[in-house]
């Protein structure tokens, strides 16, 4: 069956990361009712990310791993994923939950309404100290 929607995650050694990723993103993709795939790309890390992706992948079809020869950078990984991509929309996310995976639906729903690009601008970073969040407000321009 081809995919409505692709994920596309570059990843360089996010062992750490992976097992949180996934128990984010499946219930929301799985919640749309619509037939997905995420295509994870390692980005030649030196953890245990590739065979974690590999281990995920046999067990759950809609995921599929590929292994960059080395660590060509996240833009050269993004572009390897989109190329894969089988799709009709795609969105491309970080392994590290920087984008929150929770996001996924409104942004669909938005390009179920004509729209052919959908963006999210993150104005606050998750790592910011206390004073930063005091001045700073989340907006997320969908």
């Amino acid at each position: 069956m081809v995919p409505v929607l692709s994920i596309v995650i570059p990843a360089y050694n996010e062992e750490g990361c992976l097992a949180e990723l996934l128990n984010r993103l499946k219930p929301v993709l799985e919640s749309l009712g619509a037939p997905y795939e995420i295509i994870f790309i390692d980005d030649g890390s030196r953890d245990r990310t590739y065979s974690l992706l590999c281990e995920l992948a046999q067990k759950y079809p809609e995921i599929a791993a590929v292994r960059l020869s080395r660590n060509f950078g996240h833009q050269a990984a993004l572009t390897a994923g989109l190329t894969l991509a089988r799709g009709q929309a795609v969105i491309s996310m970080d392994a590290d939950l920087q984008h929150p995976p929770e996001l996924i639906p409104q942004m669909v729903d938005l390009w179920k309404q004509g729209n052919q690009v959908v963006a999210t601008i993150r104005t606050e970073t998750r790592d910011a100290d206390a004073s930063k969040k005091l001045t700073s407000t989340l907006f997320i321009s969908l």
